[in-house]
């Protein structure tokens, strides 16, 4: 999976929608990028924008926006009722999937250092990309907001870490940084106070509570030796929390921002909840989500709900997603729809992949006239197929009457199936993606010498790919042998059968595949490579033929042919 990031920009400018849309168009003139929120507030004057994509064109797009900010945006004529020091006040960028915190700090460094001397903006980092701890919280950067900047930025432990040590009159400064995900998370009340959700909310955030002498609530706050209230923390570590009252819905919410969700994640702090109101005497009667949520996040939940109820979670994303919301109750107040939801489906294009037709489609498709989708599309289908088929007999066998002690065994062996499957699905697309590339390639213009080898360069980039795609498709199959072979020999032996279908599958996958890396290997300059993925390929052919032998004589055995 590609890596995902977002960015989270916030513009000093709240009123003028004819700035906002400038600085908003400047993010979406950046092919690759996907503009997702545009928030602005008129009290505030402040407007909050989410736009998401690989990292290059994210930060491509936010230097764009930051430069188009400070173009429109006057600092020394700004009003509004938000902490703020910048035309663009703060830049985070956050990991989504396929990429660390740690891993983005060098692109906030990239984007701080460009604004710093190309727009010569001073520049701050923070959070993860801080470079001192005293300048790892925003609010202390911010401190003084834009009035103080001018007396600020000549201490030399505030000197900025780019862009000139001096006033920037009319941008103000700009905080650059790298930062985890932020879910905002409400969870329901079967009540109406405000105090007893606030129980809650203490019982569960970080902060926790002050503590009190005798009664929790009346009694005096017991102070340290330097006079300072002493707090009972919480249970959950990198949770914000309140309790508030929603006259729209008629309920009490503990309303939660989970900063770190890593350290805590939205199924540990949801059921913490629910342990605390039922402790008081209240019932959590569901939840909502606000704003949007890693995938990753609904399908942890998902496994970590299947596992209260020892049940298998080898099961598809979508299956996992749906015990997510129905076990924390986030269809209660409004429907939680995934696609509008969760980032990386927001994300996708538009278009249909070969892998969300349907059966028939897809068949008529590679039946078409169009040489793609190929063997190589079908190869790894096929392996999909053959895994889903192992997959299976996993969770078959989980559930199986008088296996009950088994469940987490088979569980376990399931859930890996179902990441190889997954991955061959994927391929199904990316074989033909590679394929089209070939077929750009070769419609680039060759009149020029310099046109012949950048064509050339292209031909041989897309065709190494064509092999790298079909290679990866005997690798993931290879990789699903131990998990059908045991499916054979120790699964529910109802489904036998089913796991020898599967080795058949996973063999014809692992043949499809080697021919499609040959015939593309033919194209490929690259000599040392192309022996080296013939020889593997050949090794891997051989072992296949082996391995399936083994099982169908497994199957055979346990069927009596």
């Amino acid at each position: 999976m590609a890596a995902l990031i977002e960015c989270v920009p916030n513009f000093s400018e709240g009123c003028d929608m004819a700035i906002i849309d400038q600085i908003t168009a400047e993010i979406q003139s950046v092919d690759g990028v996907k503009l997702l929120d545009v928030d602005p507030g008129k009290s505030t004057n402040r407007t909050v924008v989410t736009f998401a994509g690989e990292p290059e064109p994210v930060i491509e797009a936010a230097f764009l926006a930051i430069k188009k900010a400070s173009e429109l945006i006057d600092m020394s004529q700004h009003k509004g009722e938000h902490p703020r020091f910048g035309a663009t006040d703060v830049c985070p960028l956050v990991p989504i999937a396929g990429i660390s915190v740690e891993e983005l700090v060098p692109y906030a460094e990239r984007l701080g250092k460009r604004v710093g001397e190309d727009l010569e903006i001073p520049v701050y980092l923070y959070e993860a990309a801080s470079k001192a701890d005293h300048r790892r919280n925003l609010a202390d950067i911010r401190a003084g907001e834009y009035e103080g900047i001018s007396e600020k930025i000549q201490k030399p432990e505030w000197k900025p870490d780019y862009g000139p040590a001096k006033m920037n009159v009319r941008t103000g400064n700009v905080a650059i940084g790298a930062r985890g995900f932020l879910v905002a998370f409400n969870v329901n009340l079967n009540t109406t106070s405000v105090r007893r959700a606030n129980s809650v909310a203490f019982d569960v955030r970080e902060k926790g509570r002050i503590k009190r002498d005798g009664d929790p609530i009346n009694g005096p706050i017991v102070r340290d030796e330097a006079g300072n209230a002493i707090r009972v923390p919480g249970i959950c570590k990198s949770v914000k929390g309140i309790g508030w009252y929603i006259e729209e819905y008629g309920l009490a919410q503990i309303s939660m921002n989970l900063t770190d969700i890593d350290v805590t994640p939205v199924h540990l702090a949801f059921d913490e909840c629910v342990n605390s109101a039922a402790r008081r005497g209240m019932r959590v009667t569901g939840s909502e989500l606000v704003g949007l949520i890693p995938l990753r996040c609904m399908l942890e939940a998902g496994r970590y709900f299947l596992k209260k109820q020892q049940r298998s979670t080898g099961v598809s994303n979508d299956e996992l997603i749906r015990i997510a919301i129905k076990s924390m109750g986030l269809d209660e107040l409004s429907p939680f729809d995934p696609e509008e939801n969760i980032i990386e489906y927001k994300l996708r294009d538009a278009g249909l992949g070969l892998v969300d037709m349907k059966l028939r489609a897809f068949a008529e498709e590679t039946a078409s006239e169009s040489p793609a989708p190929g063997g190589g599309s079908i190869s790894a289908y096929v392996g999909a197929l053959g895994v889903s088929l192992g997959t299976m007999v996993a969770n078959l066998s989980s559930h199986k009457r008088g296996w009950d002690d088994r469940w987490e065994e088979f569980s376990d062996w399931a859930e890996k199936g179902a990441a190889l499957s997954e991955r061959l699905v994927q391929l199904v697309d990316a074989d033909t993606a590679a394929f089209n590339k070939i077929m750009a390639a070769m419609k680039l213009p060759k009149k020029s010498a310099e046109e012949k080898k950048a064509r050339s360069a292209a031909m041989q980039a897309a065709t190494k790919e064509a092999i790298e795609v079909p290679f990866k498709v005997m690798q993931v199959c290879m990789d699903s042998r131990d998990m059908i072979a045991y499916m054979a020999s120790s699964g529910n032996p109802n489904s036998v059968s089913d796991a020898g279908v599967g080795a058949l599958c996973i063999r014809a996958a692992v043949h499809g595949a080697y021919l499609n890396v040959q015939i593309n290997a033919d194209g490929l300059k690259d000599a040392d490579y192309v022996s080296h993925v013939l020889e593997s390929g050949k090794k891997m052919v051989t072992e296949v033929d082996v391995w399936e032998k083994e099982v169908l004589n497994t199957v055979a055995g346990k069927i009596g042919a």
